[in-house]
């Protein structure tokens, strides 16, 4: 069975509230359980954060130890070198995902520090940019 973490960073927390124009109006937790379900054969964890540090210790902990991390960093992902280097240190493979597609958004979500570092990255799929990096470490 493969163990798959999702790892997410600042004010992910607030789906389903926050500027639901752009991130749907579905909690995480729901969307969550919802794959559990959908893929019960990979055992599904996850892990949200809004401090950076947290992020790159939990980065840490699951790089040696984990078949595949799906990382959301957020805002950080544009400001964190720190989260880079976490995923460049590491050997679990590592995909990028973000639920809007932050090249159609203010110019400084053009920047990723995690990019060059992950096996792919997946953005502008709503909720569903998640499932399809599971379905990634799948093949």
């Amino acid at each position: 069975m493969k163990t798959i973490i999702i790892i997410n960073g600042p004010n992910i927390n607030l789906l389903g509230k926050r500027e639901t124009h752009i991130y749907g109006d579905l909690s995480f937790t729901d969307f969550f359980e919802s794959i559990c379900k959908k893929y019960p054969d990979i055992a599904l964890e996850h892990y949200q954060s809004n401090i950076e540090g947290e992020l790159i210790d939990k980065i840490q902990e699951a790089g040696y130890s984990y078949d595949g991390i799906i990382l959301n960093a957020a805002a950080y992902t544009h400001t964190s070198v720190g989260i880079g280097d976490a995923v460049k240190a590491i050997e679990t493979p590592v995909i990028e995902v973000h639920i809007s597609n932050t090249f159609s958004r203010e110019d400084f979500r053009h920047q990723s520090f995690i990019a060059p570092n992950a096996k792919g990255v997946i953005l502008g799929f709503g909720l569903q940019s998640y499932e399809l990096a599971i379905q990634s470490f799948l093949d």
